[in-house]
């Protein structure tokens, strides 16, 4: 009863410091760091005030008023307080990845599976990181500006990710297509990357159609292709037929690749975030924020439902189209998340459609036009773009030599100013203006107010003069140029800008296969001036829709109108009364002012703290002169004033840790 009683009195104390340590350190604790932190403080601190007080004591039998009010035991709650602080600080340091999304998502699973989960995770990232410096990327990255250690570093990073596998050789597939990023030498090492995958087999094809169909597989289906027609390391697509005839292909995502992406997606962005740290040239590259554009991108992927919604959106905003382009129609009430059943529109991908542009006696100039001002179409008018045009998504119907546009797995959406943006650089480019270039950029990144209008036009300047005079705008260099150009004046673009430029490279390859002297900027002109002189005849082809459009935009203006006068009197009041004035400052601006408050804050209990410690340093040595009894006050009240200054020193400390890793 009495050692039942003792371990009841160890786990109040626990329980206690755990809360009390979770105030003082603030907020977004760490779960498991938290709690390894207050045992470890709890033991530890009991362990030694049991060795040097307690066995030479009674304290069993001794009454728990008497027990709590001596002065060793509130000394020992207040070490395990502060040790247990200092033990979550020195967590804090030496964890590299701080608190991240996985934490975030980890935190809906109790402590067990979080345990395991952050274990298997931890032991494949340090195989990965394993196979990286074996592969000598550590010594490579150091010298990768120079040119002979170019070669050296791209066979150490293809090798590696080859050796990790899965998710990590689709990343390498991915950047092997980042032509406006990587030079030549990676470009051709990373397309070396292959990811021989087996077909599932006719037993698991049946069970995931039987698990996901609304009905039997023979109820839906007539006759069903087990031979895959494609395998990838997502899925892969069969060819079918349902009950009324209609000719289909069936895509069926493979059952252990949600498992995958939630394992190794997350390496791969530790990987990232790690090679960044350790090269400047990949931060500079951005390499994280590829890492993470890839893991968001192909967890979207895992879901067959957000494919179909996409192929119906980009097909409805095509709907009106003068550039006719076929996109395969979805059966979407056979569709969910594992399947996605769509139309079999017979075609061959542009790479390898010599015989059907012979037999079609196809303009190839006017089929890649077609295709290009379609993607125009739904880049800078519908907001929803195909995100993935490689020749693999693009095809010319086997029937008709119409172009086929396949797998909206990957589509981009870009909002009405971003359109603008994208309008503006198009123009730009065939005015030479930079001006007109700088106010499209400045629509296209995030942090637009840090600016430099006057450098960064005369940086657009040089990559001007750099396209000048050529026969053909090169759409890789170009683009390079401008991320480069927005990289190095330390601004972003959006991702959905990022990603539509990206795509615009993809896409001039693709085109260039059809027409090798394609080019898309002398193209995009030719699409502005028949978009404009169509904008400027609309109103006069369809006069009662003008009309219509005019009535909706009066009707909102007409509130506007009617406050104007008693607006503009009041504003003249103010004017002549002199309480009209024009002030800017740093507060202005949410951003900085919430800087500043927190910097301010932080440096009050800095100040309050060496304050603390101070004074009682002060005590203590005023009370080595006293030799009366209240010397022991002064000797108290520094103690704590020290235990204090420590506690807030300690949170501080947590505070800027974390402030470093975001």
């Amino acid at each position: 009863m009495i050692y039942l009683k003792f371990a009841i009195q160890i786990i109040v104390v626990l329980v206690l410091i755990y809360f009390v340590s979770g105030r003082l350190i603030g907020s977004n604790i760490n779960f498991i760091r938290r709690v390894l932190s207050v045992v470890i403080s709890v033991t530890l601190t009991s362990f030694v005030y049991w060795y040097t007080y307690l066995r030479h004591t009674d304290f069993l039998y001794e009454p728990m008023m008497q027990t709590v009010t001596e002065v060793s035991t509130l000394v020992w709650i207040g070490s395990m307080l502060l040790i247990s602080m200092l033990l979550y600080l020195v967590f804090e340091l030496f964890d590299p990845s701080g608190i991240t999304a996985r934490d975030r998502r980890n935190g809906r699973k109790n402590l067990l599976l979080r345990l395991r989960s952050y274990w298997r995770q931890q032991k494949r990232l340090r195989q990965v990181l394993k196979i990286a410096v074996t592969n000598g990327v550590v010594q490579t990255i150091k010298y990768a500006r120079q040119r002979e250690n170019e070669k050296e570093l791209a066979v150490a990073l293809r090798i590696t990710l080859e050796q990790c596998g899965g998710i990590f050789i689709k990343f390498g597939q991915v950047l092997s297509t980042r032509k406006e990023l990587f030079s030549p030498i990676f470009i051709d090492e990373l397309e070396k990357l292959q990811n021989n995958v087996k077909p599932l087999s006719s037993e698991q094809v049946t069970q995931i159609l039987e698990d996901s169909l609304p009905k039997s597989m023979n109820e839906v289906f007539a006759s069903f292709q087990m031979e895959p027609i494609a395998a990838a390391s997502i899925g892969q697509v069969h060819k079918a037929r349902l009950k009324n005839f209609d000719e289909v292909v069936v895509k069926v995502l493979r059952p252990e690749v949600k498992g995958i992406m939630r394992d190794d997606l997350e390496i791969l962005e530790e990987f990232a975030n790690w090679f960044s740290k350790k090269s400047t040239w990949a931060e500079s590259l951005g390499f994280r924020e590829l890492a993470k554009g890839f893991a968001d991108g192909l967890r979207e992927e895992t879901h067959l439902d957000i494919e179909a919604r996409n192929t119906i959106q980009v097909t409805n905003a095509l709907a009106k189209s003068d550039y006719k382009v076929k996109i395969p129609k979805i059966y979407i009430e056979y569709c969910n998340e594992n399947i996605i059943v769509m139309e079999y529109v017979p075609g061959k991908s542009v790479a390898n459609a010599t015989a059907e542009f012979n037999r079609f006696g196809n303009n190839r100039r006017q089929f890649a036009r077609t295709v290009l001002y379609s993607f125009f179409e739904q880049m800078l008018f519908s907001g929803i773009f195909h995100a993935d045009p490689h020749p693999g998504n693009i095809h010319i119907d086997e029937t008709d030599g119409t172009p086929i546009l396949l797998d909206f797995g990957a589509v981009g959406r870009l909002g009405a100013t971003q359109q603008e943006g994208l309008k503006l650089i198009i123009m730009g480019i065939h005015l030479n203006d930079s001006s007109i270039l700088f106010d499209g950029v400045t629509l296209l990144v995030e942090n637009a107010d840090h600016a430099e209008r006057a450098k960064i036009e005369q940086a657009i300047d040089q990559i001007l003069l750099k396209i000048s005079y050529v026969d053909r705008i090169p759409t890789a260099e170009l683009i390079h140029a401008l991320f480069t150009v927005v990289r190095d004046f330390g601004l972003t673009f959006y991702p959905a800008v990022g990603l539509a430029l990206r795509s615009l490279v993809t896409l001039d390859g693709t085109l260039r296969l059809i027409d090798p002297s394609f080019d898309i900027f002398t193209e995009a002109k030719d699409f502005s001036s028949e978009y404009m002189r169509a904008a400027f005849l609309k109103p006069f082809k369809e006069p009662m829709a003008t009309k219509e459009r005019l009535q909706e935009e009066l009707a909102m203006l007409i509130p506007t109108l009617r406050k104007m006068p008693r607006r503009i009197d009041q504003l003249i009041q103010r004017v002549e009364s002199g309480k009209i004035t024009l002030h800017h400052d740093v507060f202005s601006d949410e951003d900085n002012a919430r800087f500043i408050t927190h910097l301010f804050s932080r440096l009050v209990l800095l100040l309050v703290g060496i304050t603390f410690g101070i004074i009682s340093v002060a005590l203590l040595a005023i009370s080595q002169f006293i030799v009366d009894a209240y010397a022991v006050y002064l000797n108290t009240a520094a103690y704590l004033g020290l235990f204090l200054c420590a506690i807030l020193l300690v949170r501080l400390s947590i505070q800027a840790l974390r402030s470093m890793k975001q």
